[in-house]
């Protein structure tokens, strides 16, 4: 069973300005958060140029991507973004890899690129993880040839379970991942998203996710550190990220459990 230390992550993708995002980062890495991590779609911001911008302000936090949809860029694009921003964020990088979200086809005709199949968009994570150096790298899976992909190749592997579906589901995959990774799975980090967290959560995501599931944790800081903990016992999760409008109510957990 992975038994590593909590690390917690602010996913964020929009800013009105270079002030609000410079201050954004800022305030993750003063609240103990360890990343940053920009999505990859065209209504956010372009992932490596935001993460680049993040880390010249900090000095600690981790900057990376949530995730990067392969049929955008070639592996040999990516690889050049990745060295390029190892060298200058001092090795703070790290890329997270995903086979496109529900409306990431939508985008890809919008950015002039082939979609691809599942298999080919499948097959092109792999190439991109084999020709990028030094980073690590994330691979956000569902199904079960991502899983066995990432079984092999990431460092991090992060559940792509709805926000709404139940405990049980997330479990299910892991023991699915379990069973493709062999004896590196104990080497693996594990991590899950969490679309709603807090003491009181914005109506706005509520409205939009829900109120349960395993990607919705509310209550007291202490109820959801105890959740948490449960949770890295019984299925070995570790590596937290959060959606940065619970950023502010979500900290009191990350001060309880960083590092823990």
């Amino acid at each position: 069973m992975n038994d590593l230390p909590f690390r917690f992550g602010v996913v964020a993708g929009q800013a009105p300005d270079a002030a609000s995002w410079t201050g954004l980062a800022c305030r993750a890495e003063s609240l103990g958060y360890a990343t940053l991590l920009v999505p990859d779609t065209i209504a956010t911001l372009s992932p490596f140029t935001a993460a680049a911008v993040a880390a010249t302000v900090t000095t600690t936090l981790r900057v990376g991507t949530y995730v990067v949809s392969a049929p955008y860029r070639t592996p040999e694009t990516v690889a050049w973004e990745t060295a390029t921003l190892h060298t200058l964020t001092g090795g703070r990088f790290e890329l997270g890899l995903g086979a496109g979200r529900p409306a990431a086809e939508q985008d890809a005709a919008a950015l002039g690129v082939r979609f691809g199949t599942p298999s080919q968009r499948i097959e092109r994570i792999a190439r991109t993880i084999d020709a990028v150096k030094n980073v690590r790298v994330l691979v956000a899976a569902a199904g079960t040839k991502l899983l066995r992909l990432a079984a092999r190749k990431a460092d991090t592997v992060a559940i792509g379970v709805p926000p709404h579906h139940p405990e049980e589901q997330v479990a299910a995959k892991l023991d699915e991942l379990y069973e493709l990774a062999g004896d590196r799975y104990d080497e693996l980090e594990l991590s899950m998203n969490l679309a709603v967290a807090g003491g009181e959560p914005p109506g706005r995501l509520l409205g939009r996710f829900g109120r349960t599931g395993s990607g919705i944790l509310t209550g007291t800081a202490d109820e959801m550190a105890d959740v948490l903990r449960r949770r890295r016992d019984r299925l070995g999760i570790s590596y937290v990220t959060v959606n940065a409008a619970c950023l502010d109510a979500f900290a009191p957990v990350v001060e309880r459990l960083a590092g823990t």
